[in-house]
């Protein structure tokens, strides 16, 4: 018998315990909690730009000085697992994710709230990744699909409450509490964290680390951040987002030909040669496009075509998340009979279903006609986070997961960050080309244009043929505003529909695995 394979059945069939449980189960909550903080916020952005008079077109860096830096971190968790150990890697983080968060409750300016924010983002960045290396690193084979799909739920369920999180506790508490209720869960995180984890040893050397390359990564992700914030709203071809769009494509070169030669690389690049972890990669990025788009645009369709309070949004929203909760258990029985790649058919071919039903929103849709999307998506999404990670990590040696984990990861969130700017650049693009084709064929008597818009067909009829007044026009505009803006939100519907089902045709590139024959030994 292969002595190679002797140590890899030793090393990944671990004794689990109740400790073993109790110790993932810490760092699942420190993963929840810094999700959740990134969605609470987003819903409640106007009540402390008003609290701290912070100007409207600087609001958005609340929510990019978070994003930028955990973008940045997430491909360093393998590194710093090394470095650390996965124990203290996620006691650091979750115990300076809690002081960070104490600072954002503490600001009294927009510049201390953003330094803090950015200071949240870094220790917030390795937490997920942490969480799904430690699924293939403390559990064996048939543990790790339970574990997956509680550290999936949870990885799912943040954003899909938060909208109801955030919007009583904007209604009922002060904006302070935002970051406050993470006080009591992250510190017995971290205290668990330093009780329960394992206690490896270190396995890399602090003299090691590439400083070049590092820094390169840090400017590439962090002008690619920017750029796609920037690009939707100031367009793709101005001269801001070209030069941090050029500046992050030319690092990006440099970086990945530094690394390729390096002794002791800062990233595993060389992973994405392995076919199944490069497919398992693609597929997390067409995840990140669809969860981060889907979670963005309800909100935006109910808050300003629907006109709905954040908390009502958040209620509307529970329907995905108890969703996912209740099949929950039949993606764990799926993902234990099926092969991955048949599982990821599955998964992706409803998530776009779900979508390609949104797409048919009006304006007087509602919660009645956004509860069966909802419910194909939320059936979807356990698949959709199973499958990939499966295809990607389940196959690799302990060694080699810490550093895939940190890359697929960030696979699902540049996925999610790309997806957000593709959405949003439909939004801008396509809402003023609407209302002006609502606008001429409702001046030529267009019935079908007054029921988009919701004008009572009696008094459309009344006033057909008639030059609009001052009034009327005032009275109508906002109506057409909100009629192209539905249009344009399908319109970016359809496109996560169409992202995620192309990203099916890599499947056929993942070669099935053949299981390891065991030889008899004399």
């Amino acid at each position: 018998m292969p002595s190679a394979y002797v140590a890899r059945v030793v090393l990944r069939e671990p004794v689990v315990g109740a400790r073993t449980w109790a110790g993932f189960a810490t760092m699942c909550t420190g993963m929840f909690i810094a999700i959740l903080d990134i969605q609470i916020v987003a819903t409640s952005l106007p009540t402390i730009q008003s609290a701290l008079g912070i100007p409207p077109d600087q609001m958005s860096w609340v929510q990019t000085a978070y994003l930028t830096p955990e973008v940045l971190l997430i491909p360093l968790t393998g590194l710093l697992t090394r470095l650390i150990t996965m124990r203290w890697l996620f006691v650091a983080s979750v115990s300076v994710f809690t002081v960070a968060s104490c600072g954002c409750a503490a600001s009294g300016s927009f510049a201390t709230l953003i330094a803090w924010r950015v200071l949240q983002g870094a220790s917030g960045g390795t937490l997920i990744p942490a969480v799904f290396s430690a699924v293939f690193l403390l559990f064996p084979d048939e543990r790790q699909g339970i574990a997956t799909t509680i550290a999936g739920v949870l990885a799912v369920l943040a954003p899909t409450t938060g909208p109801v999180v955030g919007g009583w506790i904007t209604e009922t508490l002060s904006w302070h509490w935002l970051f406050l209720i993470n006080v009591v869960p992250g510190t017995l995180s971290a205290l668990g964290g330093v009780w329960l984890l394992t206690r490896d040893q270190p396995s890399g050397l602090l003299r090691e680390l590439d400083l070049a390359a590092l820094s390169l990564l840090a400017v590439s992700l962090a002008c690619l951040e920017v750029g796609l914030k920037e690009a939707p709203e100031l367009g793709w071809v101005t001269p801001i987002t070209l030069s941090c769009l050029g500046t992050s494509m030319l690092t990006a070169v440099l970086f990945v030909r530094r690394t390729l030669a390096a002794r002791h690389p800062v990233v595993q690049l060389t992973m994405l040669a392995d076919r199944r972890f490069a497919v398992g990669s693609a597929l997390s990025f067409a995840c990140g496009v669809g969860l981060f788009g889907s979670v963005y645009l309800i909100p935006v369709f109910l808050g300003f075509v629907r006109g709905h309070s954040p908390l009502e949004i958040g209620k509307i929203m529970l329907v995905t998340g108890l969703t996912q909760l209740a099949t929950a258990p039949l993606a764990v029985a799926l993902e234990r009979r099926l092969d991955a790649t048949v599982l990821a058919l599955l998964g992706f071919g409803l998530f776009a279903t779900g979508s390609a039903l949104s797409a048919t929103q009006s304006v007087a849709t509602d919660y009645d006609g956004m509860f069966w999307p909802q419910i194909v998506r939320g059936l979807s999404i356990m698949l959709c986070l199973l499958a990939p990670t499966r295809l990607a990590l389940g196959h690799l040696p302990p060694e080699q997961i810490p550093d895939a984990s940190g890359l697929f990861n960030l696979m699902r969130n540049l996925g999610g960050a790309i997806g957000l700017a593709l959405v949003d650049t439909v939004i801008y693009g396509r809402v003023s080309g609407h209302a002006t084709d609502l606008a001429a064929r409702l001046a030529s008597g267009d019935g079908e244009a007054a029921r988009a818009v919701g004008i009572p067909q009696a008094l459309f009829a009344a006033h057909a043929g008639e030059p609009a007044d001052p009034a009327t026009r005032a009275f109508v505009a906002p109506l057409i505003e909100r009629a192209a803006l539905a249009a344009a939100i399908d319109e970016a519907w359809i496109l996560i529909a169409t992202l995620t089902l192309v990203v099916i045709l890599a499947l056929p590139l993942v070669r099935r695995r053949a299981e390891p024959t065991l030889e008899k030994t004399p």
